[in-house]
């Protein structure tokens, strides 16, 4: 059964991701311990105790969901011995995750871009109020002619293409205000602002955009294991040269992962298995793609529940 690896983005993080894992796995302790050390604070501390409003901070929250990753890949790769797949992918921030998995980077190396990057997308946020609204109901067709009427000489963008029927517009915080006023106007059944900190997958983002570029250029990158097919273009990368240019536009535009979904099932793919924390994945790929499972590997009760099968 031709399977993909899929991993969360930013959102899946909750306080003790990750924990069991650490404890009854030491393959997946070694990569918590070596994420402190890279970082050079307790990001373990973190991801176990919180408190929430740290743990859901941009700059911390995605080094701890990458790693929460990770920790799932290895313990999966302990569970199906060899674990082979003819695809990867992650939304947003899990696309890094899904760099790490087809051996695109080094651990060491994606936890400090993704630190990098939340970083880098915090700044661009603070210097320029915005936001996120989720369009219940929409296409992207009409969510395309809701931002342009909602942004009212201010930044709107689509910014995610989650699953059918579920878009996500971005921009700045007053246009996000004008979207969820206009929506019912647009055919859209409900808009509802997200708790985010600022306008991601948007123009807003350009300054983080020019900062991972910088960051890019000093990373050693390796062709891909297997194919990881990019949020930008929902298209496989199998090159390494592909990836920093990818990885910077994916800051500025929308995640296509209803189309990347499609993409890989139509590529042969008839399982989906989601590694990290939380099963938000799960629910968008089985909306895109009928009668088509999608398993998770988040604590140990899934890792048995894998080997088992």
């Amino acid at each position: 059964m031709p399977r993909a690896l899929v991993f969360p983005g930013q959102g899946a993080q909750y306080v003790g991701m990750g924990s069991e894992l650490a404890q009854r796995f030491p393959s997946a302790r070694r990569l918590l311990d070596e994420a402190d050390r890279v970082l050079g604070f307790a990001l373990s501390d973190i991801m176990a105790n919180g408190p929430d409003a740290d743990l859901t901070r941009t700059d911390v929250s995605q080094p701890a969901i990458l790693v929460a990753s990770a920790m799932s890949l290895a313990v999966a790769q302990e569970a199906i011995n060899p674990l082979t797949c003819a695809a990867v992918a992650g939304l947003s921030l899990g696309e890094y995750s899904a760099l790490y998995a087809s051996g695109v980077l080094s651990f060491a190396d994606a936890v400090k871009l993704v630190r990098l990057r939340g970083e880098a997308m915090q700044a661009a946020a603070d210097a320029v109020p915005g936001g996120m609204v989720a369009l219940i109901g929409a296409d992207e067709a009409s969510a395309a002619a809701l931002c342009a009427e909602a942004a009212g000489g201010e930044v709107l963008a689509i910014a995610n293409l989650n699953s059918p029927g579920q878009v996500v517009v971005s921009g700045a915080r007053g246009a996000c205000v004008r979207a969820v006023e206009l929506a019912k106007k647009h055919g859209i059944r409900m808009a509802k602002p997200l708790p985010v900190a600022g306008a991601f997958h948007s123009p807003l983002m350009a300054p983080a955009a020019d900062r991972l570029r910088a960051a890019l250029a000093g990373v050693t990158l390796k062709n891909p294991q297997w194919p990881v097919y990019s949020n930008v273009t929902a298209k496989p990368v199998t090159a390494a040269s592909e990836v920093p240019g990818l990885l910077v536009a994916q800051l500025t535009s929308p995640v296509r992962w209803a189309d990347s979904v499609v993409a890989m099932h139509a590529a042969g793919v008839d399982a989906f298995l989601e590694l990290g924390p939380g099963k938000t994945l799960g629910g968008m790929i089985t909306r895109t793609v009928k009668d088509v499972p999608c398993r998770n590997l988040d604590v140990a009760a899934d890792a048995n529940a894998l080997a088992a099968s």
